[in-house]
């Protein structure tokens, strides 16, 4: 193939209890882009839509990673990216992994796969460098594995992919705010006390469990964060209303999309998710803030081809 069109996932990173290791991808919104072979060296943005992003390759997110796949390839040419950017910048999902993601993954499929997907991860982690300072993988692993996923390690980087209940869906709430995720990591504490910890060390436990037993329940008791959520919701206007009327409206449970402002709750079934759906926007039409409200199954596939 000398080109491809592929669709790149959104994904909600953290999952509650699981901050910088825990992940799932989204199946309804997503970014589009389409990546051509070229003969020149390097990397060249074309074409963005949809988003006020920059072309140089340097200050792009795609660009930075598709650099970091060239570095280790023996191609002798390049790729030109256009990107249908469909997710917006500091939404709280993904935005900046689905752009990493989608692009070394349409080149590894153009060169005929020469990197596994934990390979096209490391490279991925590069564009959430240049977004956020820290390169971290929650969101690029689901994006790119697909389902949920745990980063297990970072030196060395381990990832597992975790199996995903057939009834699961995500209700999704995005109020129309910025929240960078550079900014939001500076407000967080670098130190917790043990029993914060213990608490969280059984939540992720639990979560990981309950997905691989379908034990939707489970899955609800789980969804809690001691260390997290507690200080960055405070950015977030209606948080705590949003949260506790979608478990009303029959969520397992639910918390911050990545840094935020998106809140996520997840359910059993899709009549439940849409239930929750019709919570958020009751709960958040009197706050006077623009908000989009996303249903979805989880993307079991993580990035995949379109044309």
């Amino acid at each position: 193939m000398e080109a491809i069109k592929v669709f790149c996932p959104a994904t909600i990173a953290n999952v509650s209890c699981g901050f910088d290791v825990l992940g799932l991808a989204l199946d309804s919104v997503g970014d589009e882009m389409t990546v051509r072979k070229t003969v020149k060296r390097g990397i060249t943005i074309s074409k963005i839509i949809g988003q006020d992003l920059p072309l140089e390759t340097s200050k792009n997110v795609s660009g930075v990673a598709g650099l970091a796949f060239l570095e280790k390839s023996d191609y002798n040419g390049g790729f030109e990216i256009e990107i249908d950017k469909r997710i917006k910048p500091g939404s709280g999902i993904g935005s900046s992994a689905a752009s990493s993601a989608g692009a070394v993954w349409a080149m590894n499929e153009l060169l005929g796969r020469p990197f596994s997907t934990l390979e096209l991860v490391q490279f991925a982690m590069q564009g959430e460098k240049l977004a956020s300072e820290v390169a971290h993988a929650d969101n690029v692993a689901p994006a790119l594995f697909g389902g949920f996923t745990l980063v297990r390690s970072y030196e060395p980087l381990d990832i597992i992919a975790i199996p995903t209940p057939t009834e699961l869906f995500a209700t999704v709430i995005h109020p129309q705010i910025e929240v960078k995720t550079s900014d939001s990591r500076k407000i967080l504490k670098t130190k917790i006390t043990l029993e914060k910890g213990i608490q969280q060390w059984g939540n992720v436990g639990g979560l990981v469990a309950g997905l691989f037993q379908s034990d939707y329940d489970l899955i609800g008791r789980s969804l809690e964060d001691h260390i997290v959520e507690p200080i960055r919701s405070i950015l977030i206007p209606g948080f705590d209303d949003i949260k506790s009327n979608a478990i009303k409206a029959g969520a397992l449970g639910g918390g911050i999309s990545g840094s935020g402002p998106s809140i996520f709750a997840l359910s059993k079934g899709e009549e439940i998710a849409k239930k929750v759906a019709e919570s958020m926007h009751e709960t958040y039409q009197h706050i006077g803030i623009p908000f989009d409200v996303h249903i979805s199954k989880v993307n079991t596939q993580g990035v995949k081809i379109l044309a």
